[in-house]
């Protein structure tokens, strides 16, 4: 049988002059008491709502009213800004993507050929560096090729330099190389096996029948996958402005703190930079479908 025994300051008068904690009463959930604040949020009327959502957005008109700097004042500075933004920016940008699509095409082809290859010493190898490079992020491997690779190189007397964009040019072509790669590799592997079979009884090589019979029907497959890289490749150009190469974002912020770091300025900028992009890369992704559908097999 349970005892209740007396608690001193309670039950009984306290055995010290100290303060003693009460026990307290929870008020159980979904009880009156409980539901006072939603039975206020729903009480209050729309008006209420309105007027307290019009006093926030008050709050930033105010103080963007106190500022003497305008958004026309912001565009007119873009406008200022956009020939040294587009010939010293964007045009990097083209640059470095275009020199890392060919150095990553030609060597992504060599590699996709090298896994296709019948002798392990070659595929094992060729199958270890695209996975690798395949799945590295981006800006890690930019981050390495720029402490990796020296500013300068030394023949004797003669000094080389190497400018930071061709730098962005080596980080970038090696992601590019493995995606190339699996390209041609998935592209290779799409083509019927019959066709290999054809080709042997006709007494052809190998090399005869994968450069006569099944690359000239992988290169309509391939177009598509490639173009489609491109795209990739020229908007990840960005990531460059992380390692100090002057391409569009880079120049766009110098040119924001040319102009005093005016907060109206972000906008109109990196909106700029943002439609520069859209209108480079929107007409090859419309051709890369396009194309898709044209190369499209016909079941």
């Amino acid at each position: 049988m349970w005892i209740k025994h007396p608690i001193p300051g309670i039950d009984k008068p306290a055995l010290t002059k100290f303060a003693v904690l009460k026990p307290y009463t929870a008020v159980p959930a979904g009880a009156a008491d409980d539901l006072l604040f939603s039975r206020w949020l729903v009480s209050t009327p729309l008006w209420a709502w309105l007027v307290f959502a019009l006093a926030l957005s008050a709050w930033p008109m105010a103080s963007y009213a106190s500022s003497t700097y305008t958004m026309s004042d912001a565009f007119q500075a873009l406008w200022r800004w956009i020939p040294f933004i587009v010939t010293g920016g964007f045009f990097f940008n083209v640059v470095i993507s275009f020199f890392a699509m060919l150095i990553g095409t030609v060597l992504g082809v060599i590699l996709g050929l090298m896994q296709i290859s019948p002798l392990w010493v070659i595929r094992f190898p060729a199958q270890v560096i695209t996975q690798v490079f395949r799945n590295s992020p981006w800006l890690v491997l930019l981050f390495i090729v720029l402490l990796a690779l020296p500013y300068e190189i030394e023949f004797g007397d003669t000094i080389i330099r190497i400018p930071d964009w061709m730098k962005a040019v080596f980080g970038l072509c090696l992601p590019i190389m493995a995606n190339i790669s699996e390209v041609v590799r998935g592209a290779i592997n799409s083509v019927p096996s019959g066709q290999w079979e054809a080709a042997e009884s006709l007494a052809y090589t190998r090399q005869q029948t994968l450069w006569q019979i099944i690359l000239p029907q992988c290169f309509k497959r391939m177009i598509p996958p490639w173009m489609n890289w491109y795209a990739i490749l020229t908007m990840a150009t960005p990531l460059c402005s992380l390692l100090g190469v002057e391409e569009i974002i880079t120049l766009s912020r110098q040119a924001i703190e040319a102009e005093n770091n005016k907060p109206e300025l972000l906008v109109p900028f990196y909106g700029f930079a943002l439609l520069i992009f859209f209108a480079y890369c929107y007409p090859i992704a419309r051709a890369t479908i396009a194309l898709e559908r044209r190369f499209a097999v016909k079941l």
